[in-house]
C-alpha cells in the first residue's frame, strides 16, 4: 500500500513512531477568522449564472459596500427576516452613503437569483452566489449544516469601504437573527 494512503491508526497499529506518525500527516493552514481592517479576498463569486462572475474585491473597490451573508436562499429566517430587511431598508441605506448591498450564500447562481427575483432584489440588492464556498472558507466564516447539506455561511454582516472591512458582525450562535439584520448595521 502506498504509504500515504497509509491511515493514522494503521500507522499506530503497525507500531510506527509518533515522528513517522507526523510525516505521514497532513497539515493544511486553517485561514484565520476575517476581521475588521482585513481586506476582502479576492475571490470570484456568481450572479445569476455560472457565466457571470463578480470578483468580490473588483466590486468593492473604490465603493461603501454592506455584504451580508446567510445559511441558505429560500430557508425560513433567510427568507422572512434577513433578505427582506436589507430589500426594505435598500434606499435608507443607500441614502447614507452606501454603494452596493450584496447578499452571499453557499447556494448556486440559478437559485440565488431565483430567490431575489422573489423578493425584488432588483436595484436593491446583488444577489451571489458562493456555489463551492470557496469565499466563505476564505473567511473562515462556514458552519457545518447538514440538514443543509453540509458547509454553509454563518449569519454575518460587514461594512466594506474600499475592499477594508470596517465593521463584521457575525451571528454569536451561529443561528441567530440579531446583530447582522439591516436594521442593526451601523454605516
Amino acid at each position: 500500500m502506498h504509504p500515504l494512503l497509509v491511515s493514522k491508526f494503521s500507522l499506530l497499529t503497525l507500531g510506527r513512531s509518533t515522528a513517522a506518525l507526523q510525516r505521514f500527516s497532513f497539515h493544511t493552514s486553517k485561514m484565520v477568522l476575517i476581521k475588521e481592517g482585513d481586506k476582502i479576498p479576492s475571490i470570484d463569486l456568481f450572479e445569476d449564472s455560472p457565466a457571470n462572475k463578480v470578483n468580490i474585491a473588483d466590486l468593492c473597490a473604490g465603493k461603501k459596500v454592506i455584504l451580508f451573508a446567510v445559511p441558505g436562499a429560500f430557508t425560513p429566517g433567510c427568507s422572512k427576516t434577513h433578505l427582506p430587511g436589507y430589500v426594505d431598508k435598500a434606499a435608507d441605506l443607500k441614502s447614507s452613503g452606501v454603494d452596493e448591498i450584496v447578499c452571499v450564500s453557499v447556494n448556486d447562481p440559478f437559485v440565488m437569483s431565483a430567490w431575489g427575483k422573489a423578493h425584488n432584489t432588483a436595484g436593491k440588492v446583488r444577489m451571489l452566489a458562493d456555489p463551492s464556498a470557496v469565499f466563505t472558507k476564505q473567511l473562515d466564516l462556514g458552519t457545518e449544516l447538514p440538514p443543509l447539506g453540509g458547509l454553509r455561511s454563518k449569519r454575518f454582516s460587514m461594512v466594506l469601504e474600499n475592499g477594508t472591512v470596517k465593521t463584521l458582525n457575525v451571528e454569536p450562535d451561529g443561528t441567530g437573527l440579531s446583530c447582522s439584520l439591516a436594521d442593526k448595521i451601523k454605516v
